[in-house]
């Protein structure tokens, strides 16, 4: 497993992309409501990112046709923007990623349509924590595996599954780095983490069971059991005293 530290220098350039798109999750904040649809969302982030001068990395990845995901309600993740109007009560993820002078920011949100229900909200709320808990664990030194232990305790803990088919990932120039984040674990063990190590957390937890589908247009992901799953995602540098999250 080749992974590979970034300096100071290219952790800001990770970071300046992030920012972009915390901007642009920002700005889908303001429009998401019942009656608009996710190739508007799309529409919306594309012109965004030309106004900020990046691009998108999802657009055209392995195929990928459009501008960032967005995954509804059972929709685990990667989501295809489409024009089925979202609805009062939805739930739904939207996933950015910009690459801004050679360098990859990836985070993902989640936002309510209108008022959902008690129970949606608290599993995206509790899916939230899960991130900020394994964030607070991290600093050079800790095993990697400590994350997906995290995550794993506290969502089970509250009567939720986490997915496993997929994980977080390393980023920089590249989308897709090494190491594989798993959002589930034993404690103490996997890799050190060291200082430099940039990486994406994604958990992926849902109210039913773990197990995933992989729809006809071989992007889609969604639930087996068609019960509602939630994401939150940023992107973190490893760094001397702790952590720092490079897309707030």
């Amino acid at each position: 497993m080749s992974i590979i530290l970034k300096t100071p220098a290219q952790i800001q350039k990770i970071k300046d992309a992030g920012i972009v798109v915390k901007k642009i999750l920002d700005q889908l904040d303001e429009i998401i409501a019942p009656g608009v649809t996710t190739k508007e969302l799309d529409d919306f982030a594309a012109r965004s990112m030309q106004n900020f001068g990046v691009i998108s990395a999802t657009l055209g990845y392995r195929g990928f046709p459009a501008s960032i995901c967005t995954s509804v309600n059972h929709v685990i993740c990667h989501g295809i923007p489409n024009n089925k109007r979202l609805k009062a009560g939805d739930i739904i993820n939207v996933d950015v990623t910009v690459i801004k002078n050679g360098w990859h920011g990836d985070s993902s949100r989640m936002y309510y349509v209108g008022e959902p229900a008690p129970h949606s909200k608290r599993l995206v709320k509790i899916t939230k924590e899960c991130l900020d808990y394994a964030i607070e664990i991290i600093k050079p030194g800790i095993h990697l595996n400590n994350i997906g232990y995290v995550i794993q305790n506290y969502a089970e803990k509250n009567g939720y599954s986490v997915v496993r088919d997929y994980c977080g990932h390393g980023i920089g120039e590249s989308f897709h780095e090494e190491p594989q984040v798993l959002h589930y674990g034993k404690k103490d063990t996997g890799m050190l983490l060291e200082e430099g190590m940039t990486f994406t957390i994604e958990p992926m937890i849902n109210m039913g069971t773990e197990k995933t589908k992989l729809l006809a247009d071989q992007w889609t992901v969604v639930t087996k059991d068609r019960r509602l799953s939630a994401q939150w995602e940023h992107t973190i540098a490893v760094v001397k005293d702790g952590v720092e999250i490079l897309t707030l």
